[in-house]
Parts: C-alpha cells; structure tokens; sequence
C-alpha cells in the first residue's frame, strides 16, 4: 500500500524549503496562472473547491515543465456580506472570524501541496491591500469615473444594503434571495458605462479563448442597441425634455401617450406641476411599485398597470398634447426609462390603452395590405411594413422611414440615431461595516472632497458597537472616525460613511499579486508588463456577469494610463464544473437528515425522528445540505494525490459530476497499483535506449511509451485531464504485463511514466522521481517529447467486413496496399464462408483501418 502519509509530508516540506514555487519579478519566459481567490467566510475546504485550485495546479506544474517561469499565486477575498453575516451569526468581530478561516484554509491547502506561491498572499481586508483600492478609487474620481449621485437603487430587506445591478439575480438578492426593492439614495457609481462600447468590442479578442457562453452572457448584460432618441417637451414647461429611445422610431406618428418610470428622476421634477390628487395618487403608486421586484413588474402576463399623472408632453411633429402616465412596467434601467405609447404597434402598450381607454393610432401597414382601422383590430401589428399618416415620411418603407426620421430629428435638435445598453453604471456604495471605507470627505463650505493620498489608507475602526446591518452604515455612529478635517480648508468635515462593494476588491487583484509588497504604489509598471495578462484564469460561471465585467472595465481604465500592457486581464478562461454528492431529504421534516439520523429497513430508509421515507437527492456540494466531503479529513484518511486523481479522473473538468465512494477507490487502486510495481521492480533512471536491436515487446513497450507520451502531454495542455489519467492507467497496464523486456526498457518506460503523472500526481511522481535517482525536483525536469517514428506498431489489425458486418481480422504490415489486405482477407475461413459462390461487387479499404467486401447476394 503507497504510505502517502510520510511521503507528502516529505515532499511539501522540500517545496517550502526549496522556495519552488517561488516567481521572479521580472521574467524572461512566463507564465500566470490564476484560480479566482475564495471567500474565508466559513466552513471547511470541500471537494468543490479543490477542484478549482486542483485544475490550476495541473496547469501550473505543466507549465514549469515546459520551460516557463510560472506565477500561481493565492489571497483571500475577505471583505464583504458573506463574512461579516457570519461574524455576526457567531457574535464575533469580522477579523477575528476572518483570519481564522483563513488559517483553517491555508492548512488544507498545504495539505494538498497545491503549488502556490505563498510570498506573494494577499488578503483585501489588509490595511496594506485596501490603501491601494482606496487609492484606484480616487484614480477613477480623478478621471471622471467616480461620481456621487442620487438615486432609486436596489436595496435588500434582509442584508440592508443597496446592491449592483449585477447582483440581483432575477429580482432578488444574489446572497440571501430576498426580494429587492428600490430605494432613493445618494450613492457612489463607478461610470462603467463610459466603457460600454469597448467592453463589447473586445469580446471579439477572447473568442476562442474563453467558453463562447461567457461570451453571450457578457453580450446580452451589456445590451447594445441600435435605435433613435426623440426628445418630448413637458407641455407645462418646455425647458423639461422628456427623452424617449425606441428602436421603431417609424410609429413616431401613432404615440398616443408616454409612459414614465415611478422612480425616475425626472418624475420628482414634475410633481410640482400636479393637482394635490394626483400628486398624491403618483406617489401612492410610486411607493408600491418600488415594493415590487423587477421581474414581478416585467413579467409577460402580468397585467400592465400605470397612474395618470395630469400632465401632458409635446408630440415634436404633430404639437399634439399626449397624456403622460406613470407605469411600472416601464424599469428606469432600460432604455431612457420612459417609453412612447404606440398602442396599434406594440403588444404590451395596446392592452395598456384598452385599459385605460386611450387612443389606438395605426400609421403602420403591412407590406401587401391595408392600413386596419383602430377599432377591428384585436392585438397590435408588430411587423415593419409601409408608413401611412406619417406626414413626410409617408409611404416610406419602416428602414427607411426610421433613417430619414433620424436624420430629420438630429438636424432639428430633438434626436436622432443612437445607441443604447442595457448595462449601468456600477454602484459601489455599500452600509455596511466589513469592507473598505470610501476616502471621500464631505465638508459644509468645500463640498465632496478626495481624501489626499498621502492620508491613505481611511483605516477602518476596529472598535463597533454593532455590526448589525440596519440600512445605514455602521460608521456612521463612530464620531472618531467620522469627524475630521477638510483637506481643502482646514474645517470640520465628515468622512463618507460608507464602504466600498467587495467587488471592487477582486476588480483588480490579480495585478497586487504582481507587486505585493509594494508600499508606495499598488504595483510596479514595470513588473506588471513582465507578468500580464493572466494567461490562464480559472473560475465559476456565475462570475460572467459580475467580477469578469468588473476585472475587465478597471483594467481598460489602467490600460489607458499605460499602467498595464493589455486591453484585457485575462487571455484564456476555463469554467470549471461542479462536484455533486448525494444525501438523504425528508419531505416531512423539509431538511437534509445526518447518518446517525437514518433506520435501515430492508431497502428503504427511514428518518428516525418521524417514520418518513427517505429521499435521495443528488446537488452541489454545500454546508447546508450537509452533503460535502471536507479536504482536511479527506487528505489525512486517503492523502491528496488520491484526491486530485479522484477529481480530475471522475469526468472531464468542464463537467459536473456526483462524488461517490467508487471514484475514491479508484483513485487509491491505482496509486497502490502503480507503488507496489515500482518498488517490486526498481528501475532506475533511463531518459534514452537504443531503438536498433528492440525485441518484439521491447519495442511494442516502446511504441505504447511514445503513443502514451504524445497523449498525455497534449491532453495536459488542453485541460483533458481525464483522458490523461485514462491513457497513463493503460500504460500501467502494459507495464506490469512486460515481463519480457530487458531491463533498460523497463527503467526507460517507468522514467517517462513518473514524468506524464508528475503535474497529475506530484507527491508520489516526486518520491518515484527520487528513488528512480532523479534529482529533485521533477518539477525542473521537462515533459517528455515523443519519438515520432515509433508512434505506431509495424503490424496493424483490421477488420474485414463482407456487407458491412464484420467477419473476420487480419494482421497486416501497416500501410498494405488494398488488394495485399483483400489477399490476406479472403484467405480467412469465416471470410470465405461469406463470400464462396458470390460476385465481389466492390471493396471499400481504410488504409490500415477497414476492409469492407461487398458482394451480389
């Protein structure tokens, strides 16, 4: 049985010692590959997360194999919601919770020997790491990137926070799935829309690069679209300009009504100008929308709902007073966040005007019809087609209707062609006590002030009295860190309150690892043109539309200050897939049941405490359901090299796939297998053999070790790590069948084995490596490169079929010509019983593959 115990401890402390895993700052040949840091808000290491960290660490010891320089580094994204939930679930101070995980973290991962280098760990709750957040803060400020700004943001009940956009998933808060509703705040907004057109553009330059998913999902947040702006004037007030944006500017002529958002900002504006009653009536309506999510507001069935305000726009040809409503199916969000009402040509605004009883104004017909008349049509005509009683523009086709509008409205000053996106400028404010404090100041005679760099970092108070999140900041009630000067004049000034969103964090620590120790700056130039982009990034899916558009707006923002070499951080993704495992749910009692929970009757199981019959369900590995397989536990009952094989063996590392008792066995039978046949044989070390005078096995061993090389290394390099398991398992299956080869062969064979299994499994490859009298480490010593001209045996099998069914094989001499296999073929018995007394109508032959015999039956 391989004694992993002593030998992984044994190896993991020559690494620490060697400093291996150690980077240069400047290299000559690199390579970084990066897996996206974890949160340490609690909770063992499982098999879910080794994956991630196993996967980058394949790749790591594949590059230094391959010549290169690597950086593979490790930090903690520590600020944020998750660990300061815990700390307060267990009524300790979020650092102290904090460094702890992070010390249970960092165990485990020495544990399994992951090749990190641990000189350069950052943590982003370090002073030293958010001084430089702080510090990118007010770069963007400076730029005009950072701006202060009042408005109806996403706010979870629950967590008492305002969230991104980004983070509302499907109405509700990514963390905790609580509804979200809006709320009117003065917040912080990172103008991430500045770079909309480059964020899309340059999707173009990871294609190929990075899972074609990733790409569309990133595609479809931002949102680009092609339409027209036209502006309305507020009939009350024509100075107010109300904009609207449609891509079917050709039925400018059949609005009847617009429609408003409720907590648009224009609305306040407004409201002066309203009756008491609808004053009264608007902001009653206002109140319970913001109540709802916004995928209650936009669901398809849900009936369309609007308030009139009393207030009416300017139609900008007609003159014509249109009514304006307020209507929360309208989102602030999309578009302008006011719409035109076009009720004979859009779905959703003609059951709006049956409703509320507003003119239906058709001005668009089919290509080959009418014009129908208002009252005998049942639902709008959505289809383009010829505009009519469109005053110039009449009896133009839509396209080209839409273009001269276009043309017309910019020359006349109310529009024109525009461009619009979905995506938003990312709000960064946070009220909430664990993260980094936002160096503004904001002072009575100066107005909002940049904290002097020089001051940084804002140092976040140890001492609070509550960290309960209540919808204000916690600092708030803190006059010693709140009171302070002004930068600019000298007088009593107060500091923002709030911290920044955690992702501002991770927006760009993979350039701190670069330069780490840096205490002037938040990294060298120069090192971070030495090092970047990440060649080689490796993460979850749910990132697509959060961290991964965040990474790659900051990095375009340094980009253009030259600061980093790169339009974008990271030249390749790999998604990794999730890790199941099974646990038994009791649909009484609604929850995961324990083991020790469970009664055994014949083949049912029973949860003990209410007589119920046990479910198996099959999910992601989580706390909560009670089904993941802790790695501190793991490693010191079956070591880590079983683990990675176990993991990277299982499926393929894009793939999900259920953990099971049967993959643990396999991985240890297969490590057992390959010590016992090495230590019974004890090879020593061979790197070349004389390929003159092989033997028959010799040189069959030899084509097999050349075929298993080429494999190997390039299933390595294209994340195929199951396979590459796969053919090393079949290599070890001939070796322990080559009985009859001299020993030169055998030592030759076992030096390249060590060599394939090495970045798969490093503890055992390393002690095979030193008994085979390598000198450590094997991480110095290249892949081996196969002898392309023993790639394939002399003598090929191949079946012969007679109508397509096989009836025979023959061993040829590979590249036989067609008629030498159909000689050897037809001399076959169970061939010729086939063929006798019938015509050969053709032969069909795949050069050394197939030799199909088709006759007239």
């Amino acid at each position: 049985m391989y004694p992993f115990q002593e030998i992984e401890q044994k190896w993991q402390t020559f690494w620490r010692q060697q400093n291996l895993y150690r980077a240069p700052d400047l290299p000559h040949k690199k390579y970084y590959v990066l897996e996206m840091f974890p949160y340490p808000s609690g909770g063992d290491l499982h098999m879910g997360h080794l994956k991630n960290y196993t996967i980058g660490d394949v790749v790591a010891r594949v590059y230094w194999m391959s010549g290169y320089e690597v950086l593979h580094p490790m930090g903690w994204d520590a600020f944020g919601l998750p660990a300061e939930n815990a700390a307060i679930k267990h009524g300790i101070h979020p650092n102290t919770w904090t460094e702890g995980n992070i010390r249970a973290y960092k165990e485990h991962l020495h544990l399994l020997g992951i090749s990190y280098d641990w000189n350069r760990e950052i943590g982003t709750f370090w002073p030293s790491y958010y001084l430089c957040t702080q510090w990118l803060f007010l770069f963007l400020y400076k730029k005009g990137l950072a701006y202060r700004a009042k408005d109806y943001v996403n706010f979870c009940p629950r967590c008492k926070t305002v969230l991104a956009n980004e983070q509302v998933i499907q109405g509700k808060c990514e963390r905790c799935d609580t509804e979200v509703t809006k709320r009117p705040l003065e917040q912080w907004f990172f103008k991430i829309t500045a770079y909309a057109d480059r964020l899309l553009e340059d999707l173009k330059l990871l294609e190929g690069h990075w899972p074609e998913s990733i790409l569309k999902q990133q595609q479809n947040w931002i949102g680009r679209s092609e339409g027209t702006e036209i502006l309305f004037s507020f009939a009350e007030d024509s100075s107010i300009k109300l904009p609207v944006f449609t891509t079917r500017a050709d039925t400018l002529f059949g609005v009847t009504f617009l429609t408003i958002a409720p907590e648009h900002t224009i609305l306040d504006k407004l409201l002066p100008f309203m009756t008491q009653e609808n004053r009264d009536n608007v902001l009653r309506y206002r109140e319970e929308a913001l109540q709802r999510s916004e995928m209650e507001r936009m669901a398809a069935e849900r009936p369309k709902s609007g308030v009139e305000t009393g207030l009416h726009v300017v139609h900008p040809y007609t003159g014509e007073r249109l009514p304006l409503w307020v209507g929360d199916y309208v989102l602030v969000h999309y578009g302008t966040g006011i719409v035109m009402g076009v009720p004979a040509h859009d779905t959703r605004d003609f059951a709006f005007a049956k409703k509320y009883t507003l003119p239906i104004r058709p001005v668009v017909r089919p290509v080959q019809g009418k014009l129908p008349a208002p009252e005998d049509m049942d639902d709008a005509f959505i289809e383009k087609g010829i505009m009519e009683n469109s005053g110039p523009f009449s009896g133009m086709p839509s396209d080209e209707g839409i273009r001269a509008l276009q043309k017309d409205l910019a020359e006349k000053g109310l529009g024109g062609a525009r461009v619009s996106y979905k995506l938003r400028d990312w709000l960064v404010s946070r009220q909430r006590y664990w993260g980094a404090p936002i160096p503004m100041i904001h002072c009575h005679h100066c107005g909002i002030v940049p904290v002097p760099e020089s001051d940084l970092p804002v140092l976040l108070p140890e001492h609070v009295q509550s960290f309960l999140p209540t919808g204000r900041s916690p600092l708030e009630d803190i006059p010693e860190f709140m009171n302070t000067t002004c930068p600019a004049c000298g007088g009593p000034a107060r500091r923002d309150p709030d911290t920044m969103d955690t992702f501002v964090d991770s927006s760009w620590y993979y350039l701190r690892y670069i330069d780490p120790q840096n205490e002037n700056a938040p990294f060298d130039p120069e090192k971070v043109k030495r090092w970047m982009p990440v060649d080689q990034y490796i993460g979850g899916a749910e990132h697509a539309t959060k961290h991964l558009i965040y990474a790659r707006f900051i990095n375009k923002v340094l980009y253009d200050e030259g600061l980093v070499p790169h339009p974008e951080p990271f030249l390749s993704l790999f998604t990794q897939g999730l890790v199941h495992k099974a646990f038994l749910f009791c649909p009484q009692c609604f929850r995961p049941v324990g083991d020790q929970e469970v009664l055994t009757k014949g083949d049912k199981q029973i949860h003990e405490s209410c007589g119920t019959d046990l479910e198996r369900h099959v999910e992601m590995m989580s706390k909560s359901r009670g089904n993941v397989v802790p790695v501190g536990p793991f490693v010191k009952e079956y070591g880590a090299d079983v683990a990675r094989i176990a993991i990277l063996f299982a499926a393929p590392p894009d793939k999900d796939f259920e953990w099971t008792d049967a993959i643990v066995k396999g991985a240890v039978h297969f490590l057992d297998r390959i010590w016992k046949l090495f230590t019974e044989i004890k090879p020593t070390l061979c790197t070349t053999v004389e390929t003159g005078d092989m033997s028959g096995p010799e040189k069959t061993l030899y084509i097999r070790v050349q075929q298993t090389i080429q494999k190997v290394v390039e299933d390595l390099r294209s994340f195929r790590f199951n396979t590459a398991v796969a053919h090393l398992m079949t290599l070890l299956n001939h070796l322990e069948t080559a009985t009859d080869v001299r020993s030169t062969y055998l030592d030759y064979a076992w030096s390249m084995y060590v060599r394939l299994l090495a970045p798969i499994a490093p503890h055992i490859s390393e002690e095979l490596w030193e008994r085979l009298g390598g000198k450590p480490s094997i991480f110095r010593i290249p892949l081996p490169e196969y002898d392309p001209a023993f790639l394939y045996e002399d003598q090929v099998k191949i079946p012969v079929q007679v109508n397509g069914k096989v009836r025979g094989v023959v061993e040829v001499p590979r590249g036989s010509t067609q008629d030498a296999v159909t000689d050897a073929a037809l001399k076959v018995a169970n061939v010729q019983k086939y063929v006798a007394g019938k015509s050969i109508v053709k032969i069909i032959y795949v050069q050394d593959k197939l030799l199909n015999i088709v006759v007239r039956t």
